[in-house]
């Protein structure tokens, strides 16, 4: 193949998918790559090797889909760079975000066990680059290396307990009373800073925590008059009152 790293876009992967490109090929390394990935970075060199080798990359620029509602759902999809997020759309056309995979997180997992079409859209938030296996390829994978399902199923569990965290933010609890998790949530316990950076937008928290844009910038102006918070920037917020804000 002709074409540079640089030229390698989504509806090339989609057109001709014999035309993929493997990560190696595209200079991808396996610290960007599989070695990320919490379900296969505990195996040997030559067990990531192997995968690897059935191992494609794609480039999406941003605001384009990686896959939508009813596609065919055939392969893993595993982000090495930039930012994707997994969203359904209501039947009056209502986004309802999911997650925002970084670096490592990947999606498509439930096919690998079923014939299924997605229920969600993935849609790259900024310049991507996805690596991609075909879920015949890794089945035959799973099959050689079990403690990889056992890994899967752990991602599984987690996401579970994650969605109903949420169902239930928005069945029981105020509006101010989900900023005020979100963004206890956002905090970084290993640096026991008291800095959150919002891993998203407001349009995009808002879409997670079941309510408006005007909403979310009304209700942290209320937290910041209130003393609880400081602004910093469009994503950035200070909290100077911890215990105050649990008990918003």
């Amino acid at each position: 193949m002709n074409k540079s790293k640089g030229e390698i876009k989504k509806q090339d992967y989609k057109h001709d998918p014999h035309d993929n490109i493997h990560c190696h090929e595209l200079g991808e390394t396996h610290e960007t790559c599989i070695s990320l990935v919490p379900i296969f970075n505990h195996l040997e060199k030559e067990q990531m090797d192997e995968i690897m080798a059935v191992t494609y990359s794609v480039s999406y620029k941003k605001g384009e889909n990686i896959y939508c509602a009813g596609d065919k759902a055939d392969s893993l999809y595993i982000v090495s760079k930039g930012k994707i997020k997994i969203y359904r759309l209501s039947e009056s056309g209502k986004e309802q975000l999911l997650r925002i995979l970084h670096p490592g997180d990947f999606t498509g997992e439930l096919a690998l066990f079923s014939e299924t079409v997605h229920e969600e859209y993935a849609e790259a938030m900024e310049e991507t680059n996805v690596c991609t296996i075909k879920n015949s390829e890794l089945q035959e994978i799973l099959l050689k290396y079990p403690s990889i399902s056992l890994k899967v199923l752990a991602e599984f569990s987690s996401r579970l307990e994650q969605s109903e965290k949420q169902a239930t933010l928005f069945a029981t609890e105020k509006v101010e009373t989900r900023i005020a998790l979100f963004l206890v949530e956002c905090m970084d316990n290993e640096k026991q800073s008291m800095e959150v950076v919002l891993p998203m937008n407001k349009k995009d928290m808002a879409s997670y925590l079941g309510t408006t844009p005007e909403t979310i910038s009304r209700k942290l102006a209320d937290l910041e008059e209130a003393g609880y918070i400081k602004q910093i920037s469009n994503k950035k917020i200070k909290i100077l009152n911890l215990d105050g804000l649990l008990s918003v």
